[in-house]
């Protein structure tokens, strides 16, 4: 951070604010604390007949490999609302919620992804500006060493280890140094 998106200031430090425990940006100028919290993240995991939907990303990062499709939730939607959009968005699939499904956290990235469990309302999907291609996959047609981010094989291997699990997944992933 360069400038206080306040008062406009160059005169940015980064401190542990008194009574807190994280080091912050602090604008000396004004006092103004600027908080980063990490962006969140929903999608679907949406099944048709016992197969899942997976989109080959069209655009970066990662274009040219397969993953659920997820997205950046935006403001003034629920995380339901979200997931339903991203889908739409990257497979001109309808899909209906059933249930959150995966939580997982990517700490380094500041990210936290909330997939859910949906049901597709038909089987109508199609590619989109997002994705070069889009299809219906069982757990032996999924072209794992093409998935484009470990979320998405996070959830999908939870998913095909026991498919009427009620509860949610939770995992984590700590880049190896």
């Amino acid at each position: 951070m360069n400038y206080c998106s306040v008062c406009g200031s160059a005169s940015i430090v980064r401190k542990i604010p008194t009574g807190d425990h994280f080091e912050r940006y602090c604008c000396e100028a004004c006092g103004q604390i600027h908080y980063q919290n990490p962006n969140i993240i929903v999608g679907t995991l949406s099944v048709w007949q016992n197969k899942v939907l997976l989109a080959k990303r069209a655009i970066e990062p990662r274009k040219g490999l397969w993953n659920l499709p997820c997205g950046f939730l935006e403001n003034g939607e629920t995380v339901e609302e979200g997931a339903r959009r991203e889908t739409f968005e990257e497979t001109a699939a309808f899909v209906i919620i059933k249930r959150l499904h995966t939580v997982y956290n990517l700490p380094h990235a500041r990210q936290v992804y909330m997939i859910f469990l949906a049901d597709m309302q038909h089987e109508k999907m199609n590619k989109t500006s997002e994705s070069s291609e889009v299809r219906l996959f069982t757990e032996e047609e999924i072209p794992w060493s093409e998935i484009a981010f470990s979320s998405t094989a996070f959830a999908l291997k939870k998913y095909f280890e026991n498919p009427d699990y009620p509860g949610v997944h939770i995992g984590t992933y700590w880049p190896k140094n």
